[in-house]
């Protein structure tokens, strides 16, 4: 794997008033891999996530995609990445095909490529006839699943996802790793959040993790299991916010 980083962010900081939201954290995503913000809701992840993906402006610090500047660089950062936020609502009145043609022709306008968005896109969410019918009759699973197509259907550079198996059974949410494994392998950056510590484990390469606004650790789950000589990464926070606690 070569070691060219997808993702620089330094000293990152983020207020909203008098609340700092993101505290001057720093941390790299290097080329196909899948990298997770985890920690409990309210620890800054979305707000990392929306300014990386030029949604938010920084307070302070700084970061690049794909070497250019999430803020003087915004465009060229959007045409780098994909981003499903947590609450994504498709379009519900139209149909799971309508949708995809018409995410394809927002970010494309060369036909022969919308068709090979449009068909990966069909693959990915395993929708099938499914995709004729309303967007407002998919369960939760089959919307997330359609979401996860469209944000993942032009091959970004890097995928930007937003607690991506949020709310979802156990199948649905193995099915949505799944699918992520395997574009991390055909190529793909991932940055991923999720409160979900157990799940992430499996799914990513490296993990930071976070609490009120601030990152503790980065490493891989097996060093930071090691290193805390717990048996998973929900007992690595616990230990971790237990010393910060008594320090």
């Amino acid at each position: 794997m070569g070691m060219d980083k997808i993702v620089e962010v330094q000293n990152l900081s983020k207020r909203f008033g008098s609340k700092e939201a993101v505290k001057s954290v720093s941390f790299e995503v290097n080329a196909n891999e899948i990298f997770a913000l985890i920690g409990p809701n309210g620890a800054g992840k979305s707000t990392i996530i929306r300014m990386i993906a030029t949604i938010l402006q920084p307070t302070g610090g700084t970061a690049r995609v794909n070497g250019f500047d999430i803020v003087s660089g915004a465009r060229n950062v959007r045409e780098a990445i994909s981003y499903l936020p947590e609450e994504a609502g498709a379009y519900r009145n139209m149909s799971g095909r309508q949708y995809l043609d018409f995410m394809a022709q927002i970010l494309n306008d060369d036909s022969k490529k919308q068709k090979e968005f449009i068909s990966r896109a069909e693959e990915i969410s395993k929708l099938g006839r499914r995709l004729a019918d309303k967007v407002s009759v998919y369960s939760k699973g089959m919307a997330r699943k359609l979401l996860l197509a469209r944000a993942l259907m032009s091959k970004p550079k890097l995928a930007i996802l937003d607690e991506p198996t949020s709310g979802l059974d156990m199948i649905n949410a193995l099915e949505i790793r799944k699918i992520i494994k395997e574009f991390a392998k055909d190529g793909m950056t991932v940055l991923l959040s999720s409160h979900n510590m157990l799940e992430i484990e499996f799914l990513s390469d490296r993990v930071a993790i976070m609490e009120k606004g601030a990152i503790f650790e980065t490493g891989t789950s097996q060093e930071l299991k090691e290193k805390y000589a717990a048996a998973n990464l929900e007992e690595v926070f616990t230990k971790i916010t237990n010393f910060s606690t008594l320090a």
